[in-house]
């Protein structure tokens, strides 16, 4: 029998079927846990690794009687509790319940749903240098259904009043909202982690997972977060997973009950931490407990570090993003704290996510400021498709915010000038802010047109852009420590009651009204200009407080062909056209895209004071 994705979403709670004449009826039910919940059929791998969780489930032998599905291995470690099977899936197996069989004192029956794969699945295109990313997190983005705030069966309660309480945004507020989100002009919808998180507080973030294959009730179900990519898609916007490889939280079910003694590194009783000595698995001189401590120590004392060294947790953490990008029709991954994870796992894993899915896109978050050590995981054998663009990032973010240094620029020209050292720089993900940074609008000091350049940077640059929730309308936070609430504030208007509403307007200030403006006509703007997407880049560099880079296609045609210039000073720049031959011979005028004047570009260029200008040539 053919079951639909809905009432395959239902059996997550591992549904079981006693066999026919087993007289042991009342005895417990042995199978506490079975992932996968179900799979499909026509995958590129034929394999399939079933965890099997429930008391002494290992003292049963399972079978299977399914054309096309047999059992290649059984595994029996350390914990009882635990059965590993090794399925092979023909590529000629037909959907239908697979009826697993375990036999022994006490059998019983697994149905295991085998799903049909949507056609065009394994083409499925990625997000790109076409797309523009909005990042949000959900529980401080809206409140969509008031009914889930707050879940009896899990610890963490709903209280706005604390920074870092759950404040009860969650999918159906997303969903509420993808005009929106649409409307601005992004196209790709990157969420902070949905998974459960059944940690006694601040489990809004979504980084301590307790529950790989289940969505968090207080954000919705399995279903709902489905609902989200098929509603996404109809508003011309793809969903990324945040996914973390790296730890989990303290308060996942394998806690109570390790499948073997290494499923996590240090599990001896006492708390190692990281020292984020993140160079040290790329530093030929390296000490080798340095290396093994970036990788084995713990986030936290609420975050225990997986141990990807062990086959067992490597397949199952695979199989785990394989499954939510084949459920959810996800259009790409982005990996929390990519570098953490062991290096021969991350090899393998970037390879079978793409085996599966060769035009999907994934993008790793490596935290420096350093090109050589981002460039590091593009490479193989990892061969990471993208990375999170954190040295371009920083170095912008601190030139605008250096009102004191003249040749502020210099630093993104030569960070820039570094792209060498990438496999493919254009696959970089680009951002103005994000929710472990300080608000741009206070890095900038509440400067406006340095916020402005910011965004303009990011917008047309040979790079994917990301942009964080709340900054379209100039939300302010913390600036010079930590502060992770001040970073995370609700965006207003996805509560009830609320007395501004940014997706309105009401309420907000002319100032952000005008930002808000501005950040929807760049980002829509881009979205049109095929230069930006795929084209060259030439840069010339600063000078006095200047700086001037053009996008080209590769003929050097005039239709195709933009100019970005800026000007941090208090007073009008006036630049030598001559000095920009290469790019402007032949071009009498610009036109801004960002105000719609004209600029007359055959002797001089007139740059406002602070100011930013895109110039269609």
């Amino acid at each position: 029998m053919r079951i639909s994705p809905r009432l395959a979403a239902l059996l997550l709670g591992s549904l079981f079927l006693t066999s026919a004449g087993v007289h042991a009826a009342s005895a417990p039910a042995p199978i506490d846990h079975m992932d996968p919940p179900f799979w499909w059929t026509g995958m590129h791998d034929r394999r399939l690794q079933l965890m099997v969780h429930g008391p002494a489930i290992a003292d049963l032998e399972p079978a299977i009687a399914y054309s096309g599905v047999r059992i290649a291995a059984v595994t029996r470690v350390a914990n009882r509790n635990y059965l590993f099977i090794d399925l092979d899936i023909a590529p000629d197996a037909q959907p239908g319940d697979v009826a697993i069989d375990f036999r022994g004192a006490h059998p019983t029956r697994h149905i295991y749903p085998l799903l049909a794969r949507a056609s065009g699945s394994a083409g499925r295109k990625g997000f790109g240098k076409g797309d523009a990313i909005y990042q949000l997190m959900p529980d401080r983005f809206a409140n969509g259904d008031t009914r889930n705030d707050s879940v009896p069966a899990l610890a963490d309660k709903l209280d706005r009043k604390l920074g870092h309480g759950r404040h009860g945004g969650d999918i159906q507020g997303i969903i509420d909202h993808l005009d929106y989100i649409a409307g601005m002009g992004f196209t790709q919808l990157w969420p902070t982690p949905l998974v459960e998180n059944d940690m006694p507080a601040a489990s809004y973030h979504g980084y301590a997972a307790t529950d790989h294959y289940r969505i968090d009730p207080r954000y919705g179900s399995n279903e709902d977060y489905v609902r989200l990519s098929n509603e996404a898609k109809k508003h011309g916007i793809g969903v990324i997973q945040d996914v973390v490889l790296s730890h989990i939280g303290l308060n996942h079910w394998w806690m109570k009950d390790l499948p073997t003694p290494d499923w996590i590194n240090h599990n001896d009783g006492r708390f190692v931490a990281t020292m984020h000595h993140r160079t040290a698995v790329q530093d030929p001189y390296a000490a080798k407990e340095d290396a093994s401590n970036f990788t084995t120590g713990w986030f936290s004392p609420g975050m225990p570090d997986m141990n990807q060294t062990n086959p067992f947790v490597a397949n199952y953490l695979i199989q785990n993003s394989i499954w939510w990008i084949e459920y959810a029709g996800l259009s790409g991954l982005r990996i929390d704290t990519f570098g953490y994870s062991d290096g021969a796992f991350l090899a393998q894993y970037t390879q079978r996510v793409l085996a599966e899915y060769p035009r999907l896109n994934m993008v790793g978050e490596e935290w420096s400021k350093l090109p050589a050590v981002v460039a590091h995981w593009q490479r193989a054998p990892t061969s990471m498709p993208g990375m999170m663009d954190f040295p371009l990032t920083e170095a912008m973010r601190t030139a605008l915010a250096d009102r004191s240094n003249e040749n502020a620029f210099n630093d993104v020209y030569e960070m820039l000038s570094l792209d060498y050292l990438y496999p493919d720089a254009s696959n970089l993900v680009l951002f103005e802010g994000n929710h472990d940074m300080a608000r741009l609008y206070s890095v900038v000091g509440e400067d406006v047109e340095r916020w402005k350049m910011d965004l303009a940077f990011i917008m047309t640059m040979p790079r994917i852009p990301h942009f964080y929730v709340g900054d379209e309308i100039l939300m302010t936070s913390t600036v010079g420590r930590r502060d992770d609430s001040s970073y995370r504030r609700d965006f207003p208007g996805g509560w009830a009651g609320d007395k501004v509403d940014a997706f309105t307007g009401a309420g907000l200030t002319p100032r952000q009204r005008d930002a808000q403006a501005f950040v929807k006509k760049l980002v829509n703007w881009r979205k049109g200009a095929a230069v930006v997407h795929d084209g060259k880049l030439m840069q010339y560099g600063p000078e006095n407080n200047t700086w001037v880079y053009f996008r080209y296609d590769g003929e050097l045609s005039d239709k195709k062909k933009i100019m970005v210039a800026f000007n941090a000073n208090g007073k009008e720049a006036v630049l030598p056209a001559g000095r920009f031959h290469e790019m402007l011979s032949g071009v009498a005028a610009g036109t801004d895209v960002l105000t719609g004047r004209r600029f007359d570009l055959d002797k001089e260029i007139r740059l406002p004071a602070k100011s930013v200008v895109i110039l269609e040539l």
